[in-house]
């Protein structure tokens, strides 16, 4: 369903995307994560066509983007970061606007606006200005905006940021049905519980690059993890941390803590204790942890998701 090869963008001396490639099958629930600054939103904005790529090709559902940007428009919907609605216009009469410029008929547009109010709780609400919705209205809205025309492909970029704990389960049901259904979604997200209860398929985007992808089960293959000691100091300087560093491999500081990536854990976890202690460090915690989308993404790029 979708084709990325080699994207490159460059924003004046920054290079944003490195060359990535990567496939999405139809059908398929896919992933994008990473760190802020990685280029996820980069990549989804040449994806959904408002940006261009330096270099680099991408085709949707067939058609190249390059050469056939209006084919690939109508096969898309796009849910941005930034909520894109009139605050002074109803719910419906924002569908209404946004629908009309998918070049859907008037009085199937009227009936497919009924049918999303409804999917996603707010018919009663169609009336009201958007300014008096909550923030978690107004995502919902935002949503059903791209799906007025039924696209092949949803890009949804970080949707669920900053809302209320009802929306945020209502846009849920709503994603498992479309995907139910048959639709392909491209999804960035700062949250790993997303990613594990929705993706088929994850790609890890860092510094411009997708430095793994597969399913969590190969990613996790890929990492070589069963388990991570997390171990926490009173008083972890620099200098301590680079004695440790210097001498066990696959390890990562997080403010107090270091994170030893283990394949067995019952083998490190006397070790790790000794060295601390030769190293002059005062442990306070130790907690171990089984692997989970979190330590990978760890694990891979050093970082956590919300870096």
């Amino acid at each position: 369903m979708i084709s990325v090869s080699n994207l490159k963008k460059n924003y004046e001396s920054f290079q944003a995307l490195k060359g990535i490639s990567f496939d999405i099958k139809e059908g398929e629930f896919f992933g994008l994560l990473g760190p802020n600054g990685a280029g996820k939103t980069t990549t989804i904005s040449i994806m959904s066509t408002i940006l261009e790529p330096d270099e680099g090709s991408v085709s949707i559902a067939g058609f190249d983007l390059k050469n056939n940007p209006t084919e690939c428009k109508k096969n898309i919907g796009v849910v941005p970061q930034e909520i894109a609605l009139y605050n002074d216009l109803s719910a419906y009469d924002n569908l209404l606007f946004w629908g009309s410029l998918y070049d859907v008929p008037k009085d199937v547009l009227k009936v497919r606006i009924d049918e999303t109010l409804q999917l996603f709780g707010l018919f009663d609400r169609k009336d009201d200005k958007v300014k008096t919705y909550s923030g978690g209205m107004k995502r919902r809205i935002n949503i059903a905006s791209a799906l007025l025309h039924k696209p092949k492909v949803l890009f949804m970029d970080e949707p669920t940021v900053g809302i209320d704990p009802q929306s945020r389960n209502l846009i849920f049901e709503v994603l498992e049905k479309l995907h139910k259904e048959g639709m392909t979604i491209v999804y960035t997200t700062h949250y790993m519980e997303e990613a594990e209860r929705f993706c088929d398929k994850i790609g890890i985007i860092d510094n411009g690059q997708i430095i793994a992808q597969g399913t969590l089960e190969e990613l996790k293959s890929l990492s070589k993890m069963k388990e991570t000691i997390v171990v926490s100091f009173e008083n972890l300087s620099d200098s301590l941390y680079a004695n440790i560093s210097s001498e066990w491999e696959g390890v990562k500081r997080i403010e107090n803590a270091i994170h030893f990536f283990t394949s067995e854990v019952n083998r490190d976890l006397s070790v790790i204790i000794l060295k601390c202690n030769q190293a002059g460090l005062s442990i306070s915690n130790i907690d171990i942890q089984k692997v989970n989308l979190e330590t990978i993404f760890l694990s891979l790029t050093g970082k956590q998701l919300r870096d």
